[in-house]
């Protein structure tokens, strides 16, 4: 199974980015699985929301092409963690689907990016920082794959 996880910019929370690493590690032998993190909108001012959208909907959009495309979304689905499993058993593993995750920077995801989407996620209906979103989807994926190995959820 082919996961990958496209995010803009670089982890710079050293805690968040040694969480990262170490769910990258522990997904490895169930997965294979890859971390791209393309270019983020960098100089400009949030009041520039759309420039800042566009600019990274350019990095992102190459990846958007091919696979089963999940956006992460605060207004997307939300799913239990045996639920997200199944998605994954069934599209991951019994369909051969490469799962992409496409993750936004502080701004979220360009709406050309969001239309590409099969699935639109929620991790929750509260609000995270793009960087710990991108650390508990790693953390549900990991979560995910022990469930569809059938381990109870390991320490």
């Amino acid at each position: 199974m082919k996961i990958s996880l496209v995010w803009p910019g670089k982890t710079r929370n050293v805690n968040y980015w040694t969480l990262q690493r170490d769910y990258l590690e522990k997904i490895r032998p169930w997965a294979q699985v890859s971390l791209i993190e393309t270019p983020e909108a960098r100089g400009l001012e949030e009041k520039w929301v759309d420039k800042i959208l566009e600019k990274e909907a350019r990095g992102l959009e190459k990846y958007a092409e091919d696979g089963y495309i999940i956006c992460l979304s605060d207004t997307g689905k939300e799913l239990n963690s045996k639920e997200f499993a199944d998605l994954i058993e069934v599209k991951g593993m019994n369909q051969g689907c490469q799962l992409v995750f496409l993750v936004g920077g502080f701004l979220g995801l360009s709406p050309r990016i969001m239309e590409k989407a099969h699935l639109k996620l929620s991790l929750s209906r509260m609000t995270f920082s793009h960087e710990l979103a991108r650390t508990v989807l790693l953390e549900q994926i990991y979560r995910a794959l022990s469930l569809i190995k059938g381990y109870a959820y390991p320490k």
